[in-house]
């Protein structure tokens, strides 16, 4: 069962870095609310977290949000590590994930697709 719990508290620390986002971190680069926590990945050991970011308007904005994050790692480690009852907080590392925009070419290609006009083939 330590992955079953492992992957409990990744998906806590994924939510309240998400709340942490939108309600307490007020850097420019990071507060427009289109940055979005993709997933966290969590160590065997809970000493190392991989916390995988994206910007809807895709991967400079990206960049320039995990630049935010970073600076603001030392309060969101310790709110996080406060709210979930943690003795040890993990470290943070940001990384940009480009997952929605991806996503978002991918639901336009359909969309294209479906409205294409049809061709219909005669019989000779």
């Amino acid at each position: 069962m330590p992955g079953f719990k492992n992957a409990r508290l990744a998906e806590d620390i994924k939510r309240e870095i998400s709340l942490l986002i939108q309600e307490r971190i007020k850097d420019p680069r990071v507060s427009d609310g289109l940055v979005s926590v993709v997933r966290v990945e969590l160590s065997g050991d809970n000493s190392h977290c991989k916390v995988y970011v994206s910007h809807i308007n895709g991967g400079e904005y990206t960049a320039k949000a995990v630049e935010g994050l970073e600076s603001a790692q030392w309060m969101i480690r310790r709110e996080t590590a406060n709210k979930l009852h943690m003795k040890k907080s993990p470290e943070l590392v940001f990384i940009a994930d480009d997952s929605i925009e991806h996503s978002a070419a991918i639901s336009k290609m359909i969309d294209e697709a479906v409205n294409a006009p049809k061709e219909v083939k005669e019989d000779e």
